[in-house]
């Protein structure tokens, strides 16, 4: 299975996104963590779409933008992680939901 996201055109596979979701949590404070992990819970435990509000998706896409730019997020991740952040602040600033399908 894998992952498509509204206000983005990359198709992501669970494993990637997996993966995206264990190189943050490497690189993120303890509150940044808690702010993006319901994202990950859901792509991880999810069996079909889901959206995030746009106001949490602004949230996370600060965190994920942050945790790109950390000197220790691999720079084979950095790009995915960039990718979603930007497309979480499309949805933000639009104030639409940011949605996984």
């Amino acid at each position: 299975m894998g992952w498509s996201t509204s206000h983005d055109t990359a198709y992501r596979s669970a494993d990637a996104i997996c993966e995206v979701g264990q190189q943050v949590a490497h690189v993120s404070t303890g509150k940044d963590w808690r702010t993006v992990q319901p994202l990950f819970h859901l792509v991880n435990r999810s069996d079909g779409p889901f959206t995030i509000p746009p106001r949490e998706a602004g949230r996370m896409a600060l965190v994920l933008g942050k945790a790109a730019a950390h000197p220790l997020m691999p720079p084979a991740w950095a790009g995915e992680v960039v990718a979603l952040a930007k497309a979480a602040q499309r949805a933000a600033t639009a104030r639409q939901p940011w949605e996984w399908s």
